[in-house]
């Protein structure tokens, strides 16, 4: 038998992040209410010239991911399937997620859409999105 400290701060700390994580994900994600299953991790980098986007979604294959801009929305959704089921019980855990994923990422108005480029390797899918040059503020003369 293994004993367990009570710390009743931290059953609170951790009711407040699961009462945070479950309202922060359970709003729609797009407007069909596609479930997702999972979601891969992203990183952002703003370099000066673009935005770097790095997802890592191993065992998804490259025809299987899709990358969408619309309304200044970036979607990114894919699948990524079980392969083989093992009928078999004996699993101690199990924390390797299959099924669909959805990320969307709100871009701002200073992107080039016309410009985005996407690479997938080793499971690493790399988005570059490039910046344009801000409108200069110019006089207008008044006749």
């Amino acid at each position: 038998m293994s004993l367990i400290r009570y710390e009743p701060v931290s059953l609170f700390d951790q009711f407040n992040h699961e009462m945070n994580r479950f309202f922060t994900n359970s709003r729609p994600v797009s407007t069909s209410n596609e479930a997702r299953d999972w979601a891969p991790a992203v990183d952002i980098r703003e370099e000066d010239d673009r935005f770097l986007l790095i997802a890592d979604i191993p065992g998804v294959k490259r025809d299987e991911v899709e990358i969408t801009l619309e309304d200044g929305v970036l979607t990114i959704k894919g699948e990524r399937h079980t392969g083989t089921e093992d009928t078999r019980e004996g699993f101690h855990r199990k924390e390797r997620v299959h099924g669909s994923f959805l990320r969307q990422f709100t871009l701002p108005d200073t992107i080039n859409p016309d410009s985005i480029s996407a690479t997938f390797t080793d499971g690493v899918l790399e988005i570059g999105i490039p910046k344009q040059a801000k409108p200069e503020p110019r006089k207008i003369s008044v006749n």
